[in-house]
């Protein structure tokens, strides 16, 4: 049986959650149906608009946009300030109430998630009945709108749900790509930022038809190690796994926000070095494995964007959970400059049981290991700054151990 993902989408989230926010408070307008903006700390970095309503789109606002650009664009533009703390609340209501449904949801940010719908179908029936039944049923009781995506993958069904907005259902199954995904602007392919689609139009490839047609080979010359993730993302292809984040899968994850905005992969690299050895060793301090490595992302733009790999063996080697977290990377990057770097590490378990190939050397799987350990005590011993990679020596962010 063919797999079925959705992909639910909370519609302007931080504006519709404000909103819902207000009118709690007793405030008589609903900032929806008003020129209004969600904006960040004029004094600091986030001076800019984060969320704005569908008037205040039409006259021009546009999201990231400083926000004194924005009060010219709109004369009685009214600006509210984010309350995380409530759009964390709002976001747990939404997951909570999908997770009545199946466990089976990959939390893809605050306000979207995958959902594996393939274990629970015969349960619930009809897959785009029940992405009608669960749009509106959110409305009703959490008293805002979502898009949800229905396909046969993640990303067909993430393309799906940024059809037409807002308060509706979209399919992209494989028999659907060609006729609903390919005539689209290849700037509207998932992971294809504003500088790929810049030099994509200067190939000729205009459309996500234009770019399934593509010769990897030849792409590689312009995209590198991208070209082949583009090319069969364009022909809707994408078997990566809905990874449930239960609680109890948690593991553990950290960030950090950049100094300033990374616009080369061997920046993004270094500082992703850094955060794999913090992480790597709280992972070993806890005698913990992970089976499951994941890299987010967030560009200048405050968008996010996440992936997952789950490893056929658990480890806590600080090279492997670096190369995976680097393929990770190549495939998320879509060379928008980037302002933060997170790396987190899931389904931990207390022991590996290590699954050896006819090509693999457990005597050297052990000799890295305990390399491993050995740091991990003279860093604890005489300090983090004892041993350096060359590729974390020019940057400033701290290590933990």
């Amino acid at each position: 049986m063919d797999r079925i993902i959705m992909h639910i989408d909370v519609n302007n989230a931080f504006l519709s959650w404000t909103a819902l926010l207000l009118l709690k408070d007793g405030y008589t307008t609903d900032i929806r149906k008003i020129d209004a903006i969600i904006g960040g700390d004029e004094a600091n970095r986030h001076g800019i608009v984060l969320a704005k309503s569908m008037s205040a789109k039409r006259k021009g606002v546009k999201t990231a946009m400083p926000i004194w650009e924005a009060k010219r664009k709109c004369y009685n533009l009214a600006i509210f300030s984010p309350n995380y703390k409530w759009y964390s609340e709002m976001s747990s209501k939404l997951f909570e109430l999908i997770r009545h449904y199946t466990p089976d949801i990959e939390i893809l940010s605050i306000d979207e998630c995958f959902l594996d719908y393939t274990p629970v179908r015969n349960l619930y029936g009809d897959p785009l009945l029940f992405a009608h039944k669960l749009k509106d049923e959110i409305l009703n009781k959490l008293g805002f709108t979502v898009n949800i995506g229905v396909a046969q993958n993640k990303l067909c069904a993430k393309m799906a749900s940024d059809f037409t907005k807002p308060n509706r259902v979209h399919t992209l199954y494989n028999n659907e790509v060609e006729t609903k995904m390919y005539p689209l602007d290849v700037s509207e392919l998932y992971g294809i930022g504003k500088s790929s689609s810049a030099k994509l139009h200067e190939l000729h490839i205009n459309t996500i038809g234009d770019l399934a047609s593509c010769d990897e080979l030849w792409l590689s010359k312009y995209f590198k190690n991208r070209a082949s993730i583009m090319v069969n993302h364009a022909r809707g292809i994408d078997n990566s796994l809905v990874i449930s984040d239960t609680s109890e899968n948690k593991g553990i994850s950290h960030s950090t926000t950049l100094p300033y905005n990374f616009t080369k992969l061997e920046q993004i690299y270094s500082i992703l070095q850094i955060l794999v050895e913090n992480i790597a060793v709280e992972l070993r301090s806890y005698h913990k494995y992970c089976y499951v490595i994941g890299v987010t992302l967030k560009d200048k733009y405050f968008k996010s964007s996440s992936h997952q790999r789950k490893l056929k063996n658990a480890t806590n080697q600080t090279k492997e959970i670096y190369d995976v977290a680097k393929d990770l990377v190549n495939e998320l990057w879509n060379d928008e400059p980037i302002r933060l770097v997170g790396i987190s590490l899931t389904n931990l378990v207390n022991q590996n049981y290590y699954q050896v190939s006819l090509f693999e050397n457990v005597i050297d799987n052990e000799a890295v290991s305990k390399l491993d350990e050995t740091l991990d005590n003279l860093k604890k011993q005489y300090g983090s700054n004892i041993i350096k990679t060359a590729s974390s020596v020019d940057h400033n962010i701290k290590k933990k151990y």
